[in-house]
């Protein structure tokens, strides 16, 4: 799952301890996070920023929550085409699980896994929810070390 640090980084979900995971505005990745089940985990990727990557790891405590963001007129996420009685957007609550000692890039992750094995490194992809596939994850966690 991607943030961008400067909007929502793993310090902000560390000081709060968990967050609704709201403002999703693409089908497909609404639908990704519509997959998830409580107990599932998540990493926590930070995007546009230098380097992008992996940061930490969260645990899904809550999901299917309408998104009350698409409700708000005066929010950045604000849908006027979605109805109360007919929400287009849900989200998640996720929360803070530790961080990893170093951030492992987006580099570093093309270096390491192909496409299949880790979607966020296609090119061009912009999704701020991806699943990874378990080998991967297991993979991942075993270059990441420990969470502090």
């Amino acid at each position: 799952m991607k943030s961008e640090p400067d909007a929502y980084g793993i310090d902000d979900l560390r000081r709060e301890k968990s967050t609704l995971w709201d403002g999703i505005r693409n089908y497909q990745a609404r639908n990704f996070m519509r997959s998830m089940t409580v107990g599932d985990q998540a990493f926590f990727y930070h995007s546009n920023c230098k380097p992008p990557g992996i940061i930490g790891l969260m645990e899904v405590v809550e999901t299917h929550l309408v998104d009350p963001t698409q409700f708000d007129s005066t929010a950045k996420y604000f849908d006027p085409k979605s109805k109360p009685d007919q929400p287009r957007w849900d989200c998640a609550r996720l929360r803070f699980l530790g961080q990893f000692d170093q951030l492992l890039s987006l580099d570093q992750l093309r270096a390491a896994y192909n496409e299949e094995q880790l979607p966020v490194i296609k090119r061009g992809n912009r999704l701020s929810i991806l699943p990874v596939p378990t080998t991967t994850a297991k993979d991942l966690l075993d270059r990441l070390g420990p969470l502090h």
